[in-house]
């Protein structure tokens, strides 16, 4: 399924998350699954993910970037 990590766009439907990957081919690793509920937004904010909770509640989940291909591939960022 594809994410719009904008900040604005809620989900659609409940989602299971392990990781996200940028167009640009980085990924950040979860480093447990998280659970994205209907109305939830996605945004990444200083280098770390950001989830907003359709009931404003913000969470910061734990995790890591790597790369997913090209030079270098499964390098940390």
């Amino acid at each position: 399924m594809r994410l719009v990590a904008d900040g604005t766009t809620p989900t659609s439907r409940l989602t299971l998350v392990k990781d996200l990957e940028t167009d640009d081919g980085y990924a950040f690793e979860l480093e447990s699954p998280l659970f994205l509920a209907v109305g939830d937004r996605v945004a990444f904010e200083d280098d770390r993910l950001v989830v907003v909770r359709a009931s404003k509640e913000r969470l910061s989940p734990a995790g890591d970037w790597s790369t997913r291909c090209g030079p270098g591939s499964l390098q940390r960022r």
